[in-house]
């Protein structure tokens, strides 16, 4: 009985000692210790001229710092850093500036998304122009960020989709196996955590006989599954079965900042007639299967018809992304609209966020629900890491009268996130924003619905990681009927969650408030 216990905590021992030497936290570490080194050296053989030194330096880089284009949050965290440690803030700074291996991943990136943007629009533009125009009678905001998503980010808005909501990871797996088992041509995965159990178990049994049967099969997951999830030759295990695997971004010791660039999307594309996003992974704590951190809430959507096209081609960018130009067909996974169109009212445009760009969409789309919401704009969301927009955004929504909920997590799965997530419930709170906490366990979900009018169900957390540094994917849905059980299952969720109060928020343990207040420096570096 006890060799299960032993490979367990082997995993979490190496889980550990590799997210530790390929993070920035390795980095860091070093580089304090360089610091030291150097001040002891220059004590003794320098005296006031390393001082000096190191003051020039840092006010260079202050004044370098303070002129980027960046987000002032941001700014204000690495001038901190550079100036309280600036032989280790330099470097540290110059090092991710400098994007080492960053550009080659940026270059390929950009060559897939410009291979696929022609084929996203499913109609003649003349056509997705009249469709934008008649969304601008009905509703101007929606039309408003439908333009924005359209081009400045080269994804279009889809009518004739029908779009199904799933307020637990349950009913997603559901979903999912019954799509599964009615492939015919292809099925596309992608997905950030996999992990062996009854979920991804059931899931490869399928995927194994659909490509026995001649179905093509491709799956992708991100590189962190390594750390103890999956075996690193994983990849040609699945290949054995028959199915397609690529895992995204191995983690090597030491070798480039765009390691902290995960793919957290989770799409699922079958046949080019049905695709699936939202939070759940493909674990067995998604589908409350598995205990941890008490009940697991979740939430997922499944588009049919038109907009699939978009899910389709996205897979296909992170896929083609490792490889040689042109090696793909993408005519092949893209049926006829006529083939696929559904009777459906509303307008659906899924959307993507790379960080390989200078083009933050999701928080874009999520600024622009806050900011023109009129009644309401409720979120679900397990991390509260906000920059300095974001709590601007929240906190005059509130002001001018918009009923602005938050649904969090009662129980967190990173402590270091509920503190940091605590540290803004003053200021929200006191702005007049109703923060909830889910006290039958942890909340996953990335859900934002506004005015009955707009609302967005895909990966992008509340937080710098999803907002800055991660591959993500959502849809907007605006007008579709599925938009009611949204505001279903929030009113359901918000039965079963504590208000906290800003008495709470006065009592917070002192422990968490100093832990909270000290990482919020920090933050945009987490």
């Amino acid at each position: 009985m006890s060799a299960p216990v032993i490979t367990d905590n082997k995993k979490k021992i190496k889980r550990g000692f590799l997210t530790v030497v390929t993070g920035r936290t390795f980095l860091i570490a070093v580089l304090l210790l360089a610091q030291l080194g150097l001040l002891f050296w220059g004590f003794e053989m320098l005296g006031d001229y390393i001082h000096l030194g190191s003051a020039l330096a840092a006010a260079v880089m202050l004044i370098y710092i303070i002129n980027s284009r960046s987000d002032p949050t941001v700014k204000l965290t690495w001038c901190f850093v550079v100036a309280l440690v600036p032989v280790v803030g330099i470097p540290l700074y110059i090092f991710i500036k400098l994007d080492v291996g960053h550009r080659t991943v940026q270059k390929s990136v950009s060559r897939c998304i410009a291979e696929t943007m022609p084929y996203f629009p499913i109609h003649p533009k003349s056509e997705a122009e009249d469709l934008t125009r008649a969304l601008k009678n009905t509703d101007p905001d929606a039309a408003s960020i439908a333009v924005y998503l359209r081009d400045r980010a080269a994804f279009p808005p889809y009518v004739n989709t029908d779009v199904e909501y799933f307020p637990v990871g349950e009913k997603k797996f559901e979903a999912m196996v019954r799509e599964l088992e009615a492939a015919e041509k292809f099925i596309f995965m992608e997905y950030f955590i996999v992990s062996p159990g009854r979920m991804w178990d059931t899931i490869l049994e399928i995927l194994t006989r659909k490509a026995k049967s001649g179905v093509e099969v491709r799956f992708m997951y991100d590189g962190t599954c390594a750390f103890g999830d999956l075996p690193y030759s994983y990849p040609k295990e699945l290949e054995a079965r028959g199915i397609k695997c690529k895992m995204f971004a191995p983690v090597r010791p030491f070798v480039s900042t765009h390691y902290n660039n995960r793919d957290h999307r989770k799409i699922m594309v079958v046949d080019g007639r049905v695709a699936f996003t939202g939070g759940v992974n493909l674990a067995d704590e998604y589908i409350n299967e598995k205990l941890r951190f008490g009940h697991w809430k979740d939430t997922a959507i499944m588009v049919r018809g038109e907009a699939v096209r978009s899910f389709t081609l996205m897979f296909l960018q992170m896929w083609q992304s490792s490889e040689s130009a042109g090696g793909c067909f993408f005519e092949q996974y893209l049926p006829a609209p006529e083939d696929i169109r559904v009777e459906a009212s509303g307008v659906v445009i899924p959307y993507g966020d790379s960080p390989m760009d200078n083009e933050r969409v999701g928080e874009e789309v999520y600024l622009h629900l806050i900011n023109t919401a009129r009644d309401y704009v409720h979120i679900m969301t397990p991390y509260l890491i906000l920059d300095g927009e974001t709590v601007m955004a929240l906190t005059s929504a509130a002001k001018r009268g918009v009923d602005v909920r938050i649904i969090l997590p009662h129980i967190p799965d990173k402590k270091y996130a509920f503190w940091l997530a605590k540290s803004h419930y003053k200021e929200l709170l006191e702005a007049g924003v109703k923060l909830y906490e889910y006290t039958p366990g942890f909340i996953h979900a990335k859900v934002f619905l506004q005015d009955d009018k707009m609302g967005v169900v895909g990966t992008i957390n509340l937080d710098y990681r999803s907002l800055y540094h991660h591959f993500e994917c959502a849809a907007l849905l605006c007008g579709v009927p599925a938009l009611s059980d949204i505001k279903a299952d929030f009113a359901d969720t918000l039965a079963k969650s504590h208000r906290v109060t800003r008495e709470d928020a006065a009592h917070e343990k002192l422990r968490v408030k100093f832990f909270g207040s000290l990482l919020k420096i920090v933050a945009p570096l987490m």
